[in-house]
């Protein structure tokens, strides 16, 4: 079962909006409900780890937005939101994530989510992140947003390539993380539900992609990605 809210519903719930939080971190989800709890508007009516729990969150409870973080023990965020479209077409998706923005912003769009706000930020604007998608707008950082406003603007102009890891695919850049991560080949496929063959076809693409001559230089350039997430 979905995992429940750390207290009952607070007073006045019923007029307030419902949250699911999906985040595989314990120490994340309860801050998250904390601030959400406190404020007037909103509350957590459920918490979910991974992917099945929060197919079941949203089937049970009804949230009126989910807040995801794209990075989960047994799938893709990205692969969830598509399926959240399945099943709840009307529920917006916020995705708070340590990703850099740069990378996963506009992925995240356009799998179906409705927003992208990052970890780092300051606690009050994942308030305003939820409050926006939940009035039935897009919400950016504002330097997201004015970054992609530019790429509409020059789409018809001559443009700079854009950098490697754009040029990766959502697996292909989900394999390279979590290589990054010090996780194997065999354990990537049973996470991804792949054959090993096929995940070490990624792992080629990728090289080919980044320029990469061996697989050491591959661990090494996904080490440090994952570790920059993290700074």
């Amino acid at each position: 079962m979905p995992t429940s809210p750390t207290t009952p519903p607070p007073d006045g719930a019923a007029t307030r909006r419902k949250v699911l939080l999906i985040d595989d971190h314990p120490i994340v989800r309860q801050g998250l409900a904390q601030l959400i709890d406190a404020s007037d508007d909103l509350f957590v009516c459920g918490q979910a780890e991974d992917t099945q729990q929060a197919l079941r969150a949203v089937t049970e409870l009804a949230p009126h937005v989910a807040v995801l973080d794209i990075s989960l023990k047994d799938r893709s965020g990205m692969d969830v939101i598509k399926e959240f479209h399945v099943i709840r077409a009307d529920m917006p998706v916020l995705v708070l994530s340590m990703h850099d923005e740069t990378l996963q912003a506009e992925r995240a769009l356009r799998a179906g989510a409705r927003g992208y706000i990052m970890k780092q930020e300051a606690t009050e604007k994942v308030l305003t992140a939820i409050r926006r998608v939940l009035s039935g707008d897009i919400y950016l950082s504002d330097k997201m947003a004015t970054r992609m406003l530019h790429s509409l603007v020059d789409s018809k102009k001559a443009s700079a390539p854009p950098s490697p890891l754009q040029t990766l695919t959502n697996r292909e850049l989900e394999i390279f993380t979590l290589i990054g991560q010090g996780i194997g080949p065999r354990e990537i496929a049973e996470r991804l539900t792949l054959s090993v063959k096929t995940v070490e076809a990624h792992r080629e693409h990728i090289k080919q992609k980044l320029t990469l001559k061996s697989a050491n230089e591959l661990i090494r350039h996904a080490m440090q990605y994952v570790m920059d997430q993290r700074s």
